[in-house]
């Protein structure tokens, strides 16, 4: 049995982990920074960095106290490397740079992806590969056949926002406060989701790939007309973004062969509707659906040294010298997709 540290600081969320190589979380410690940044309505990069120099000593020295292990006990550390805000992201690696030397153990730099990528597997040991993952969180929105570990086949991606980008610019307009997904979330359940014509951007078309700017703009000009209750928006926005996810689901899901489970994950997997749209997808189409735990779907640590242990058992380790990355697409021979950027 390998024992991993993990260590996450690629946006707003700060936190160390102890995890097995068979599945066993010792220890999480996550430390977030909404409280920085809710006066802005948005994570600020420099204000993130900062407060990511600030706890990750501390957050580590908790998790090795509450695991009952010591440094020297672990068998890797593992730190995501990207992609990320690139402040956040070093403060992480370099941490985890300067213990692996410290201690003489092997250094795995994780990708962030493949930690979202994998973290089912961490909650669900009859989870299998090949599997067909919608991964959809505040930086990205993709549609991954999850091959086996470090091989991942995109799909889909976005053309444009990401879903969980749009529900925070959502909340934001309607001012609903920081994070925006929650409030979202919780004000849709007061709302009518059929009460405001939004559009379903690609809805329907041979293209593969998602699109949420249009819809955010639209958003913009349902407040601004005055005549909808802000929960009738966030409720009707809520709809449109499921209606996407569903659609562009389905139609990677008609040429995933092989796909043994439907699987969703990143933070956007925490909504409950969204969550219980894909079960009934699943079911439709005769698949087993898959969805991590609430605090497994958000940043966190565990993911990132399941990832390392996994990488780990295959013996993926990294140099001390390896970079810290903005950018890191899980699958980089993907064919590039219309207007998706360099992140895609």
């Amino acid at each position: 049995m390998a024992l991993i540290l993990g260590l996450e600081s690629s946006c707003d969320e700060t936190a160390a982990a102890v995890v097995t190589s068979d599945r066993q979380v010792l220890a999480h410690c996550l430390a977030t920074q909404d409280a920085h940044h809710r006066p802005f309505g948005g994570v600020v990069p420099e204000i993130a960095a900062r407060a990511h120099v600030e706890v990750m000593t501390p957050l580590v020295e908790q998790a090795l106290a509450e695991a009952g292990v010591a440094l020297s006990d672990v068998d890797a550390i593992a730190a995501t490397a990207g992609p990320g805000l690139i402040g956040g992201v070093m403060v992480g690696l370099v941490t985890g740079k300067a213990l692996a030397h410290a201690v003489g153990r092997p250094l795995i730099a994780v990708n962030h992806l493949e930690g979202h990528a994998l973290s089912p597997r961490l909650a669900n040991p009859d989870l299998h590969f090949p599997y067909l993952l919608l991964l959809v969180s505040g930086g990205h929105c993709q549609l991954l056949l999850v091959e086996g570990v470090g091989r991942y086949r995109r799909l889909a991606t976005t053309i444009d926002d990401a879903a969980g980008e749009a529900f925070d610019k959502t909340a934001k307009l309607l001012g609903l406060g920081f994070p925006g997904g929650p409030a979202v979330e919780q004000a849709a359940k007061a709302g009518d989701p059929r009460a405001v014509p939004l559009p379903r951007p690609l809805l329907g078309t041979k293209e593969p790939h998602f699109s949420f700017a249009g819809l955010k703009s639209a958003v913009l000009r349902a407040r601004d007309a005055q005549i909808h209750r802000a929960e009738d928006i966030a409720a009707s926005f809520q709809q449109a973004v499921v209606d996407c996810l569903i659609d562009r689901t389905q139609r990677a899901i008609d040429v995933a062969d092989g796909a043994t489970a439907l699987v969703v994950a990143g933070g956007v997997a925490a909504n409950q509707t969204i969550r219980a749209a894909l079960e009934g997808l699943a079911q439709k189409n005769g698949m087993p659906f898959f969805a991590p735990p609430l605090w497994l779907c958000t940043d966190n640590a565990a993911m990132i040294g399941w990832a390392g242990a996994e990488r780990f058992a295959a013996g993926l380790t990294d140099p001390l010298d390896v970079v810290a990355r903005p950018r890191w697409p899980l699958d980089p021979d993907a064919e590039k997709a219309r207007g998706a950027g360099v992140k895609a």
